[in-house]
């Protein structure tokens, strides 16, 4: 089996003092996907900076304590990129990949946008270049004889099953009709060509969840969105056997407002 999980660790220093240490001692992933690290990798601690038994690749952002992501993988890869590509957002902390046997893995921390501000113009200045590289990664890897994953949080609510709140949202970043119809075309087999992995086994229900705002009671009345995916090209996501979200049992031993979500992949 091939086990991936995907996290927005909320700055991966606050989360290691408050339980992601434990959590990747206890973890059976092959892969995991880190978004919003928030730090360079000088400023992480040992344990999560170069963890013994992992092979570690961080992507930090240019604009300190923002963004960033990692990879990491019992084994070492066979290459790795950092950015996608484009002049704007390479050195933002938004994109890794790697290159392991038969499949290419990567991490993503798609803008949050917020509407009526620059970040919702970046956001949307982000889809329309992300897009065209995910067809071209999956064409690319195709020909080599490869699949293609990419985990990580999407920052877009794709249909009304995907949050608790969706008629209040309608008007909000996350949940905009153009956000919805640009993972629409994501999930198109006739257009970007992937599958939304957890929503493929799980069909028929409201989430699973993966966010909520430490606001309020979010947590405790499970008022969520689900904003992180893993989008893998058919073949693998053929062979995906499980998905759950790892939900933490109580408000107060959560260590991200976000929770990890993990596929097993038959290999």
């Amino acid at each position: 089996m091939f086990t991936v999980t995907s996290v927005n660790v909320n700055g991966l220093r606050a989360a290691a003092r408050k339980g992601f240490v434990e959590w990747l001692a206890a973890t059976d992933a092959d892969v995991l996907c880190l978004q919003e690290v928030r730090a360079e990798p000088e400023q992480l601690p040992g344990t999560v900076r170069a963890p013994e038994g992992w092979h570690v690749v961080h992507a930090p952002s240019a604009a300190k304590g923002r963004a960033g992501v990692s990879l990491y993988s019992r084994r070492e890869p066979d290459r790795v990129r950092v950015g996608f590509g484009s002049a704007e957002f390479d050195g933002s902390g938004r994109y890794v990949e790697m290159d392991l046997p038969g499949v290419t893995v990567a991490s993503l921390y798609l803008p949050s946008g917020e509407v009526g501000t620059a970040r919702q113009d970046e956001k949307m200045r982000f889809l329309g270049e992300f897009l065209a590289h995910l067809k071209e990664l999956r064409e690319r890897a195709a020909a080599d004889g490869r699949e293609v994953l990419v985990c990580g949080d999407w920052n877009i609510a794709h249909q009304k099953a995907d949050l608790k709140n969706w008629r209040g949202n309608t008007k909000n970043s996350g949940f905009l009709p153009e956000e919805r119809e640009w993972l629409s075309r994501v999930f198109d087999a006739a257009d970007g060509g992937y599958v939304d992995v957890v929503r493929a086994l799980h069909p028929d229900v409201d989430g699973p969840y993966t966010w909520w705002s430490y606001r309020g009671r979010a947590f405790d009345n499970d008022t969520g969105w689900r904003i992180d995916y893993h989008a893998a090209t058919p073949g693998l996501a053929g062979r995906a056997v499980k998905a759950y979200v790892e939900r933490a049992a109580s408000h107060a031993e959560r260590w991200s407002d976000h929770a990890p979500v993990t596929v097993v992949y038959d290999r």
